[in-house]
């Protein structure tokens, strides 16, 4: 008896940890967003940055920095995104500031940023990639919104 209630717990808990696990970010999703994402500015150029929903590196969401001011955080199954001026920056995330990728962006450009998970020996990070306009808005479509508010003027 007594066994039966610990294995019927310890499925509790994994029920518990697997629907946590689940429930990914909650707002608006990509394919939603085409009248509210605001135009760019001239001298602009705009960075999505995008990671797929999936349980592998779940738990692994660092913070998004750009020539290291934070502008985000990689949470699975998200996107958000930043204008800055025509030039080239440094992306990086805050699980290793070592490792960036340059992004060049000239005015009125978008770039798109693949945001994966990748594990070493001790640790995980997250991995930055330039990804082709195309094949990212064709993954991007059902990922949430995970940036600031986006006020509708």
């Amino acid at each position: 008896m007594r066994r039966t209630v610990l294995k019927f717990a310890a499925l509790a808990v994994l029920a518990l940890a697997a629907a946590g696990c689940a429930t990914g970010p909650t707002g608006p999703k990509f394919q939603e967003m085409g009248n509210v994402i605001p135009k760019l500015k001239p001298g602009n150029g705009r960075i999505y940055f995008f990671r797929a929903a999936g349980p592998f590196g779940a738990a692994l969401q660092p913070g998004v920095r750009i020539d290291k001011l934070g502008v985000g955080s990689s949470k699975p199954g998200s996107f958000f995104f930043v204008d800055r001026p025509a030039g080239t920056y440094q992306a990086a995330t805050t699980s290793d500031l070592r490792k960036t990728l340059q992004v060049p962006l000239a005015e009125g450009e978008t770039k798109y940023v693949r945001m994966s998970p990748s594990f070493g020996l001790a640790v995980g990070s997250i991995v930055l990639d330039i990804e082709a306009p195309e094949k990212a808005r064709s993954e991007m479509g059902w990922l949430t919104y995970a940036g600031q508010v986006i006020v509708d003027k």
